[in-house]
Order: structure tokens, then C-alpha cells, then sequence
């Protein structure tokens, strides 16, 4: 008998005893047990009902879909490789304008919010050697296997062109020898390495949320990237609009005031899309107030940079405003997630709703649905 982790939710049963005088319990027959004579799928259970109430029953009292061990530093890891992959793309910008402050911050933000979201990554994982392990094989269908090269690619352009701004800074005084020369051949490809994997390290932890079985995370499949990607554009916006002198960092005024709006009509739109059950966890309790948080001060860090983007006092009160709106998304979005797999509501009703909806279409002879 093998065990294993997924044995403690199942509550010890006590010993089951034998019969004595008879062969056991009859079997039923497939006619009994409404399969008809087998020509046809049929229910082996009857029709479940879930109601609102302190405690949802389900199997062995359990949730039906059980959710990843993901808290607080999986959180801090979205909200930290969307502002890095934001700021390589304001940096990429800046070094084509010819606006040094705002090359040089967009550089340095990327370094160290990749830098700081890998440790958040690793802490998650409990152990360094489990990042690696996940580099042995590279697996195009697993959003996590991919975007664990995505990080480590990116955080090695980020240190080339991370080092060149710090040997800048220090007036070129820095004992890298040899390597200056290096770094400074290196500074053409590395930035355009970091553009390319920018965008992937900004969405692709939507997509990663997305293909669980979490019921609010896989009905937002369709939208939470572009969310990520709304949220990770007014993020490094606000950051470049905190750290850069006011006259270079219109682009990062643009770029926020487009992530706002990006930001706001995304979740609009993935809340429509999702059946109310699915939805109800961004709308109520702790994730509903900091996703609600989120939308305030998305609007007011948006209003700041575009009216008073100029003045260095609101352009800094605008970025902060937008750094945290950023970071309640990603913890309101994780902690949605995990609030819905708690009622077994949100992961049978929907799907009924969905069934119905295609027998009603007239579909009725495929994998999914069955003639009645």
C-alpha cells in the first residue's frame, strides 16, 4: 500500500468487517443503477444540489478541486515580474529616444524586481534546487516550465545591462576589466533579448492561473493574461514616474495611462464573461475589497499622471498609487482563486450551467454531452 501527501484528506476510516454466513453485498445491475443496458452513458450518482450555507458537504468533506499551496510570496513574485517586464520596455524605449534617467531607472527596476520576484519564487518552492530541477526539461504545453526559462533569460539580460548602468554610474570606476569591453559589446543583444522576453514575463503568469482547475482562475483564462499584462504596463509606468526626473518620463505616462484603461475594461470583461458563481470571489470579502482598492486607486494614479504628471510631488503620489493598485490585483486575483475552490458550488454548478447551455444548442452525441 502506497502513501502519500494527498492521503491526509482523506480522514482515517475504521476497519471494514467481514460478513459472516454470506458472500457479501448483491451487485446491482446496470438497468438498476439507471445505465439502461449499456449502451449509453448514464448517472452512477444522483443529481447533487448544493446550498448556501456554514458548511458546503462534499467528498470525505473536502473541497471538490483542492488548491495549490500559492500565498503571499507567489503574489509578490506576479506583481514583481509584471512591474520588471513593464520597465524593460520603457528602458528599451529610453535608450531609443535618448532619455538616460529613464533608461538607466527602467534598467535598474527590472534588475531588481526580477531579482527580488525569483527569491519570492524560490521561497515559495522551499528549497533553491527546485528552480533548477525545473530547467532540466522544457515542456511548450506547461506555462511553468516555460516561464521558468522566461525568468532565468530574462534576469540574465537584465544583469549585462544592470551592470553596464551601475559602472556608468560610478563613473566607469568599477574593477570589471576586460569586462567592460564585453559588457559594453553585450549591450545591444541583451536589450534586445529583454524586449522579447518582456511581454512573455508579464503575461505569462496569467496563463499559468489560468490552466488550473481552480474555478475562478479557469473561467478568467481567457482575459487574465491581458489583465496581468494592463496591470504590469501602469506598475513600471508608476514606478519610472517615482524614480525619473518628470522631464523624461512621458513615455512612462502614456504607458501607465494605457495600462489603466487596459487595466479596467479587462476586468470588466472577464467578470462578464464568467458565470456569477465563478465571479462572486473577486466581488466579495477580502478579495473583493482589495480588487475594489485596486480599481480607486488604478483611476486616481491614471488621472495623476495625465493631469499632473509634470509636477513632481503628484507624479510620485501617482506612481506610488499605481504600484499598489498593481500589486491588490495580483494578491486579490490569487486570493479569488483560492477562496473559490472552498465552496463546491463554484465547481458544479457552473459546469451544469455549461451542459445545459450545449444540450440546449443541440448538442447532444459528442464526449461531453449525452443523449437524454
Amino acid at each position: 500500500m502506497s502513501v502519500t501527501d494527498f492521503d491526509a484528506d482523506r480522514p482515517p476510516q475504521p476497519p471494514r468487517r467481514r460478513r459472516r454466513g454470506g458472500t457479501g453485498r448483491r451487485r446491482r445491475s446496470l438497468s438498476e443503477v439507471g445505465m439502461g443496458d449499456g449502451s449509453r452513458e448514464g448517472a452512477l450518482v444522483e443529481d447533487v444540489e448544493f446550498e448556501r450555507s456554514e458548511e458546503f458537504d462534499s467528498y470525505y468533506g473536502r473541497p471538490v478541486v483542492k488548491a495549490p499551496p500559492w500565498r503571499g510570496p507567489i503574489a509578490v513574485y506576479l506583481f514583481l515580474g509584471g512591474v520588471a517586464g513593464g520597465s524593460a520596455l520603457l528602458g528599451f524605449g529610453a535608450q531609443l529616444t535618448g532619455r538616460p534617467a529613464l533608461r538607466r531607472n527602467a534598467r535598474l527596476t527590472a534588475l531588481a524586481t526580477v531579482g527580488l520576484g525569483t527569491v519570492a519564487l524560490v521561497e515559495d518552492l522551499g528549497r533553491p534546487e527546485r528552480f533548477l530541477n525545473m530547467m532540466r526539461t522544457v515542456k511548450v504545453t506547461s506555462p511553468m516550465s516555460l516561464g521558468t526559462w522566461i525568468v532565468s533569460g530574462f534576469a540574465t539580460f537584465s544583469g549585462v545591462l544592470g551592470a553596464l548602468e551601475v559602472d556608468r554610474l560610478a563613473g566607469q570606476r568599477l574593477p570589471l576589466g576586460p569586462a567592460r569591453g564585453l559588457l559594453r559589446i553585450s549591450e545591444g543583444p541583451a536589450s534586445v533579448g529583454q524586449l522579447v522576453l518582456a511581454p512573455l514575463l508579464a503575461s505569462y503568469t496569467g496563463a499559468l492561473l489560468g490552466n488550473t482547475t481552480v474555478p475562478t482562475w479557469e473561467a478568467s483564462r481567457a482575459h487574465l493574461s491581458y489583465l496581468f499584462v494592463s496591470s504590469a504596463s501602469l506598475a513600471s509606468g508608476g514606478a519610472a514616474m517615482l524614480t525619473t526626473p518628470v522631464s523624461e518620463t512621458r513615455p512612462a505616462r502614456l504607458l501607465a495611462a494605457a495600462g489603466v484603461v487596459g487595466d479596467l475594461v479587462s476586468m470588466r470583461a472577464m467578470k462578464e464573461s464568467m458565470h456569477p458563481l465563478e465571479s462572486e470571489p473577486l466581488e466579495t470579502g477580502r478579495p473583493g475589497r482589495m480588487l475594489t482598492w485596486a480599481e480607486r486607486l488604478a483611476i486616481a494614479g491614471g488621472l495623476g499622471a495625465m493631469l499632473g504628471g509634470r509636477h513632481r510631488v503628484v507624479a510620485a503620489a501617482s506612481g506610488v498609487a499605481l504600484l499598489a493598485s498593481s500589486a491588490l490585483t495580483r494578491f486579490g486575483v490569487l486570493e479569488a482563486g483560492l477562496e473559490s475552490v472552498k465552496d463546491p458550488r463554484r465547481v458544479i454548478e457552473p459546469q451544469k450551467a455549461r451542459l445545459a447551455a450545449r444540450r440546449a444548442a443541440g448538442i447532444t452525441d459528442d464526449s461531453i454531452t449525452t443523449a437524454g
